[in-house]
């Protein structure tokens, strides 16, 4: 399993509905978190170490409705 993180920058006043279908309908995602700066949304998935990440980005996350641009940071390690 790894994780990434995805930033996503929203149409104005559609962060919340982004957030929401996020968490609804795509199956990663395991968190959604409203965030200050450049973007709104910082989305916490956990794909299979197998997935494709630039196709999971591109098919899953910016297929969903008012999303402007988009971010990715992929995960090395975790510390805890």
């Amino acid at each position: 399993m790894k994780t990434i993180f995805v930033m996503v920058k929203c149409e104005l006043g559609k962060a919340y509905d982004v957030a929401a279908q996020a968490v609804e309908t795509v199956e990663h995602v395991s968190e959604v978190y409203s965030i200050s700066g450049q973007y709104d949304l910082m989305m916490k998935c956990y794909l299979d170490d197998d997935q494709d990440i630039g196709h999971f980005v591109n098919e899953q996350i910016q297929t969903l409705g008012n999303i402007k641009d988009t971010f990715t940071m992929i995960t090395f390690k975790a510390f805890g």
